[in-house]
């Protein structure tokens, strides 16, 4: 009998795909009752599928880690807020696939100043 794949096993194999990682949280963030609780597990399940092609395996951990400090004391709601005070004004939240995914432009985030949270 052949073996199944879990649902989450083949949601991040999906997510590894950034075209549509990006559609799977611009999905969330547009819900009309939105769920903190779901933006993060999404985020982090992104972070899992991405990081794993994108990241060295340490630095990938680190990320996670610092989408948790984010995400700490109500930050899912407040992207949420954000979206919504921007919907007001005509505009909205978007996430995109970034053009350049070269070397250098990891090179270069590598040395921006960490985010103080």
């Amino acid at each position: 009998m052949p073996k199944s794949v879990s649902y989450r096993e083949s949601l991040i194999a999906r997510l590894k795909n950034p075209e549509y990682a990006a559609g799977y949280i611009e999905a969330i963030l547009e819900e009309e009752d939105p769920e903190p609780d779901l933006l993060k597990d999404a985020l982090q399940d992104v972070a899992l599928a991405l990081g794993e092609i994108n990241l060295p395996k340490e630095q990938a951990k680190l990320h996670l880690e610092k989408l948790e400090r984010i995400l700490s004391v109500e930050g899912s709601a407040e992207i949420y807020n954000l979206a919504l005070w921007l919907d007001q004004l005509g505009l909205k939240l978007t996430v995109t696939v970034k053009s350049d995914n070269s070397d250098s432009g990891h090179r270069e985030r590598e040395q921006l100043p960490e985010i103080a949270t």
